[in-house]
C-alpha cells in the first residue's frame, strides 16, 4: 500500500471517530440546568407534564432536526 493511501485511510478513520464522538459522545450542561435528553415516544408524556406544570412562567419548546 502506498504512503498516500495510508494517509488517506488514517484521515478517514479519524474523521469517522470525530463524527461518532460528536453525535454519540457525552454532553455537558451548565450548573443548575437539567440534563439533556432525547425525545422519543416514552418521554413525550413526561415532557407534556413538565411543560403544563410550569404555566406561571415563560415556556419555550425548541425542536431541532438534522434534516
Amino acid at each position: 500500500m502506498s504512503p498516500r493511501k495510508s494517509i488517506i485511510y488514517v484521515l478517514l478513520a479519524g474523521l469517522v471517530l470525530v463524527a461518532l464522538y460528536y453525535f454519540y459522545g457525552g454532553s455537558a450542561v451548565p450548573n443548575g440546568q437539567p440534563a439533556l435528553f432525547r425525545l422519543n415516544n416514552s418521554s413525550i408524556a413526561s415532557l407534556k407534564d413538565e411543560f403544563n406544570a410550569s404555566s406561571q412562567s415563560v415556556r419555550m419548546l425548541v425542536l431541532l432536526s438534522p434534516t
